[in-house]
């Protein structure tokens, strides 16, 4: 079984807010395709800070991140994101560190999507192929 990777828009979700109240061109907002990785063993959300500030995303506060080695380290949690993947949406924070932007189980939960391991790629949750249904119970 191979890693499974997937395109993904990226968006500074301030940005949206204010140009929805008329204070930021649309042209203004920032966002950011990337290929990310899809780990199922990670939680958050991870973006390299070199996309966190491309983003123009503030670090309100810290959490400490634990790796699959044990290790943990303190690191930044961005504002709010936007993130566009397999045609779906969802808002997330993010944890900033290392060299590539990581979806998480919290984005895969929001948008109701699958990893296909043969296949090696996202699909939609057989039960709701049309649109995201998030579980509140």
């Amino acid at each position: 079984m191979g890693e499974v990777r997937a395109m993904v828009v990226l968006t500074n979700a301030a940005d949206l807010a204010m140009m929805r109240r008329k204070l930021l061109k649309p042209s203004k907002v920032r966002k950011l395709e990337v290929d990310a990785l899809v780990d199922t063993g990670a939680v958050a959300l991870v973006v390299p800070s070199a996309v966190a500030q491309r983003l123009g995303l503030a670090r309100p506060f810290t959490h400490m991140a634990e790796y699959a080695d044990g290790r943990r380290e303190e690191v930044g949690v961005t504002e709010a994101v936007l993130v566009e993947i397999a045609g779906r949406q969802t808002q997330d924070e993010a944890l900033v560190l290392g060299d590539e932007v990581i979806i998480g189980q919290t984005v895969l939960e929001k948008t109701d999507l699958h990893v296909d391991c043969t296949g090696r790629r996202l699909i939609p949750n057989p039960a709701h192929p049309d649109q995201p249904v998030v579980k509140i119970k």
